[in-house]
Parts: structure tokens; sequence; C-alpha cells
């Protein structure tokens, strides 16, 4: 009692400062003994905390701190920074009577008698949670646009490389089937060559892949009906999950369709379901389930305002921590066994749903599980039945007889194999290295029928040659033979296309799709004969 009169008569020498403090409630200011115990409480200090002065004065001040600070010594490291150094500066978590927390600035100053002597010390305390948040929330976007900014780079990066080494792929597959047909029908020869198709064939698989995060891929823009999709898939995804795993799905009676790639959605899910399958090594749960949301402006997902769909897989597994989930779509990023992935099986599905205009993303705990979430817009007209292939009609090529071909790439490797295959199967084929090229060869030949083109070529892109072809010969169709979504702003994107690589089958039915009109040379004959005999 003795210190507390003491610092009592030493801080109401003029009482002008104790008006002051009883006005002040932005601040918590009051007093503390030497030992640390509430002497003196503002109004801001009861706005604050939310004790009265009855409640609080004679109570230690370590009370405000929370469990794990009090545990760590802090109260006291505090008032021995004052005593020794002058004054103690910091900020932190504070614990308000209802138990709720808040991020207080606070300054400890030691009060002095003229002989040096502390009778105490004065503490004032700043609420600045809300300043807290409103610098979390920066961060955070910033981490966001940072994070966007890194997986652009790398899409970019990844986009570029697939595009050099789809055509390395094409050169390489068209060359070994091509080979097939001219080797003798010897069973060890054979059996290397189908190892290194399929090996190749692997890197395609890896190719579109990455052109699928980068968002380069190429796509159909199709209705689809999720349910109709998923329960074409059951046999295929309970044999590539194995007895260990059951799987439960989930629709409502009615759900829209979706506009996207039936392919790639396909190849999303199961890769989701492969992951899946994967976090949970002594077997478990897979929920597979859609429901459609409208999502308005500020959504959690971050998608423009309209109406989606929400295509889930959820699992029982082992969950991610923070670090795991989010490295998780970046690509080559595994937690995998070394050789059991290639680590782009979230990248593909990321760069599936974004450009697809919807969104993919993961929620996951450690030890909690895993619900990875495909977001695609509803479609706008009904779905349709696709009309099944008949398997009769197994080489469409042969409905169509020879034809003149111009083929156009600025990869001699890749031109060399595509001609390969056009005179194998039996067309009559010019070379062109590049656009200008190819419209010399159009002027001075009129027997041509096609032009197979390469999109990425410097000076005249495919797409460009494309609309000069139909300027000047309208009635000449042009297949673009492209690897990714390469169709600069302003160009024209409804061209036939061929994706790269390709094998010969797909090239024949690429041409019977286009349906070349009758050659010109028989139209120029046909002409000549209803106008006379020629001069």
């Amino acid at each position: 009692m003795e210190r507390t009169d003491r610092l009592e008569a030493s801080l109401t020498e003029d009482g002008r400062y104790r008006l002051l403090i009883e006005a002040v409630t932005d601040y918590a200011i009051y007093m503390l003994d030497p030992s640390g115990a509430v002497a003196s409480w503002n109004p801001g200090a009861q706005r604050f905390k939310g004790y009265i002065a009855d409640e609080i004065i004679g109570q230690h001040f370590s009370r405000f701190y929370s469990e794990e600070d009090q545990k760590s010594g802090l109260p006291a490291r505090a008032l021995e920074t004052a005593r020794r150094e002058g004054k103690f500066e910091s900020e932190g978590w504070r614990i308000r009577k209802d138990g709720s927390r808040f991020w207080a600035y606070v300054v400890i100053d030691p009060i002095r008698q003229p002989n040096g002597e502390i009778v105490g010390f004065a503490k004032i305390t700043r609420d600045l949670t809300e300043r807290k948040k409103a610098q979390e929330e920066l961060e955070k976007t910033r981490e966001v646009l940072a994070q966007s900014q890194k997986m652009e780079a790398i899409g970019q990066l990844t986009g570029g490389i697939a595009h050099d080494f789809n055509n390395l792929l094409m050169a390489v597959l068209g060359s070994l089937e091509l080979l097939r047909k001219r080797l003798p029908d010897d069973l060890k020869t054979m059996a290397l060559l189908e190892n290194a198709v399929q090996g190749a064939e692997r890197g395609t698989t890896l190719t579109r892949r990455m052109l699928a995060f980068a968002r380069f891929q190429e796509l159909k823009h199709e209705i689809i009906s999720i349910p109709d999709l998923v329960r074409g898939m059951t046999d295929l995804l309970q044999r590539s999950l194995g007895p260990t795993v059951r799987i439960e799905t989930r629709f409502p009676l009615v759900l829209k369709p979706v506009q996207a790639d039936t392919n790639q959605l396909e190849m999303a899910l199961l890769n989701l379901a492969v992951n899946a399958r994967d976090a949970m090594p002594d077997g478990g749960e897979i929920i597979v389930a859609a429901r459609q949301e409208d999502v308005a402006d500020g959504h959690r997902s971050g998608l423009k305002s309209g109406s989606y769909i929400c295509l889930s897989v959820s699992d029982t597994g082992e969950g991610m921590d923070e670090e795991t989930l989010r490295r998780a779509m970046e690509p080559f990023f595994t937690t995998k066994e070394l050789g059991k992935g290639t680590g782009l099986g979230l990248a593909m599905v990321h760069g599936f749903a974004e450009q697809s205009a919807g969104r993919f993303i993961l929620h996951s705990r450690k030890g909690e599980g895993t619900v990875a979430e495909i977001w695609l817009p509803v479609a706008t007209v009904p779905a349709q039945t696709v009309k099944p292939i008949d398997s009769r009609d197994t080489d469409p090529a042969k409905k169509f007889r020879p034809l003149t071909v111009i083929a156009v790439d600025d990869d001699a490797l890749v031109l060399m194999n595509t001609v390969g295959m056009l005179e194998d199967l039996g067309h009559t084929v010019f070379q062109a290295c590049s656009g200008k090229e190819a419209l010399e060869t159009l002027r001075n030949e009129d027997s041509i029928d096609l032009v197979i083109t390469d999109q990425a070529m410097p000076q005249m892109t495919g797409a460009q040659l494309a609309k000069a072809v139909k300027g000047e010969w309208p009635d000449i169709p042009v297949l673009l033979a492209t690897g990714y979504t390469d169709i600069a702003p302003g160009e024209e994107t409804d061209w036939p296309r061929l994706s790269k690589p390709f094998f010969e089958k797909e090239l024949a039915e690429a041409i019977a799709r286009v349906n070349p009109a009758r050659r010109k040379s028989d139209r120029v004959v046909e002409l000549r004969t209803r106008s006379g005999p020629a001069a």
C-alpha cells in the first residue's frame, strides 16, 4: 500500500494530467506498481479490454497476455526490459475479458523518483486489430499476385518447351510409323520398334499435360452432362483404383450441363481419382459429387459472376500440410516416390479449368483428407447425345481418291514426316517451308486440292495463310496442324484443326473431315468441256 500511495502521490501533483488521461478513450492508459499489479484504469482501457476499474485494479497485468505468452515469461521480460533499458515497446496479441483476442501496440515506461527508484510503470496500449487485418489482407493479396505471376511465368515457359517438344515427337512418331511399314516382318525388330513408339506416346501424354497446364492445349467446347460422363467412366475408374477403394457418387436429380472438353474433363477426373487413391495406401472412400452454384462477385473461388457446376472429388486419405497444399499445383512438384509420378496431374487439371473459364480449388488438411473441386460454367444450350462411330468405317481415307496437297511447316523434320504420311496415303505432295512459299506454289499449280499447314511460323502464321488462301482460292480447304492454341488475337479460329503429334490414321481422318472438293484440274477440264475445245 505504501508503494501505491507513493505512486499516486507522484502522479496527482497536477490534477490536469488525471483529467487528460480520463478523457482518452482511444488508448488504454493505466499504471502498474513495481510488481506489475494494475494501479489505475482509464476509460480507454475499459473500452479495449472489457474490464471496469473495480474488476481489474490490484490484478496482475499478465492476465491480458495469451496463455502461450504467459508460459514463455513475456510479461516479466517486458517489465525487466523497461526497468533496464528505460522502455519496452512491442506488438502482439492480447486477451479481452470475453476471451477474444486483439492486436495491441504496447509501450511500458518506468516511473522513477528523483533518486532513481522505480515506483511503478506507465503502460499505454493501442488496439491495432483493424490495421493488422488490413495488413494481413494486403500481404495475402501480394502473395496471391506473386504466386499468380509465378504460375504465369512457369506456364509460358512450359508451353514454349512443350510446343518444341511436340514437334520433336511429331518427327519421332511419324518416322517410326512409316518405318514400321517398311521393315521386314521380324519379331525382335518389331518389338524394339513398338517399344520406341510406346516411349514416344508417353512423351506425347506428358507434353499434352504440360500444354494443358500452360493453357495452350487445344480444347473442344462441348456440352457435357456431368452425371452421364461419370457413369460412363465407372468401369474405368474402378479398374484404375483397385478393389481397396470404394467409389460413391452424389448428384442431384436435376443438374445442368457444363461447357468443356470431354476428353480433358475425363482425364482431369481420372487424375484426381488416382491421386485420391494414392493418398489412401490402406484403402478408403472416394466421393465424386456435383452441385450447381450461382457465383456473385467476391466469391471465394474468384470466378466471374454466373452459374457454375462444382465437380468435386473427396477422399479419406492422408491430406496435405499447408506447404504441400500451397505448391500442389506447381508443375513437376510431387510427393510421390521417384518414378511414380510426373508432378503434372494437378497442374494439368488447373490449366484445363482455367482455360475452360472455370477454376480448380484444393481443400486439404493433414490427416483429414482432401477435396478437389473443378468449377465449370453452366452451358447455355442443352446437352446433346454424341452419335456413336460406325465400327465398320475404319479407313475414311479410302472414300477419297488421291489428292494434290501442299504441306507447309517451318520445321524440316516435321515437314518430312507429314510429306511421308501423305505420300503413303497415296496423295501427291508439294512442300513449302513458309506461307509465302505455299502461296507461290498455289499460283503456279492449278491442281491443288488441299493445304495442310503448321500454325506457329515466322512472318506468316498458318491462320494468316489460311485467310490468304480463302481470299484467292475459296474452294481450297486449309487444315491447321498445331500442337496448342497459338492463335493470335484477331486471327480467325474456325479453321479445321489437326492436333500434333498425329499418326497417319489421324491425318487421314482429318482430311476426310475436311472433305476436299473435286480436284481443281477436274474443274478446269469440266469448264473447258462446257465452253468447247481449248484453243
